[in-house]
């Protein structure tokens, strides 16, 4: 697969080794390397990445520092020392996060998964229709199959979301905003901080949702969205 992506590290022997690493076992274009955060900056306004390789500790700006200033539709892959940020990493715009020293089977592992958001992103595919439809969540250092069926809503919490099933809750570290542009009916955003599963909603009543005992508020931001999406299943 064809992507573009950027080296922002200030170690030079990292930046050499991810070089090799994208030389000798990618098809992808790399557009630049740069050394610190300023230098990205620079590249980045005449660049257009699909995603960089970006390092936490650096000089000046740090990799969480300018990970918030990355346009949206720039990826990320982390690449670090620490594992203690990994968490943090994944309130951005993150497809993978890369302890160093980073491996071939590391990152091999983190090729098929960067080529793997891009192609369904590419091919412009939803989940959300078939009830047997599934996806990996990532919760901690857990990857966790869950059936979209099986999910009644989800929460967002400051720096995380929270998915709820019959079974349980797990914390995802994402944004509600992104996990809301993977999903297509029956699942729909209802307020800032919910997206609910239509089929598993009880009742609506007076601007509440009410699915197994929970109440949810549906907001005039949301509403019409929500409202046009039921409406194909009132008799």
């Amino acid at each position: 697969m064809s992507l573009n992506c950027l080296i922002i590290d200030d170690e030079p022997n990292a930046v050499d080794l991810l070089e090799i690493l994208v030389q000798q076992n990618t098809q992808w274009n790399l557009l630049g390397k740069c050394y610190n955060a300023l230098e990205a900056i620079a590249l980045l306004k005449t660049s257009k990445p699909d995603f960089v390789f970006l390092d936490i500790n650096m000089p000046q700006l740090t990799g969480m520092e300018l990970a918030a200033l990355l346009a949206k539709d720039v990826k990320i892959v982390f690449t670090t020392a620490y594992s203690e940020y990994a968490a943090e990493s994944y309130s951005f715009e993150t497809i993978d996060y890369l302890l160093k020293p980073i491996t071939l089977k590391r990152f091999l592992a983190a090729m098929q998964k960067i080529e793997g958001y891009f192609g369904s992103r590419d091919a412009g595919r939803k989940p959300g229709a078939d009830d047997n439809e599934y996806f990996f969540v990532k919760s901690g250092k857990v990857l966790r199959n869950i059936l979209l069926a099986d999910i009644h809503y989800f929460e967002g919490e400051k720096e995380y979301v929270r998915l709820v099933t019959p079974a349980e809750q797990i914390l995802i570290y994402r944004r509600l905003k992104d996990i809301d542009e993977q999903l297509q009916p029956p699942f729909v955003r209802v307020h800032n901080s919910y997206i609910v599963n239509t089929k598993q909603i009880n009742k609506i009543q007076d601007n509440h949702i009410y699915i197994a005992g929970k109440q949810i508020p549906i907001s005039e931001k949301f509403k019409d969205q929500f409202m046009k999406v039921i409406q194909q299943r009132i008799f």
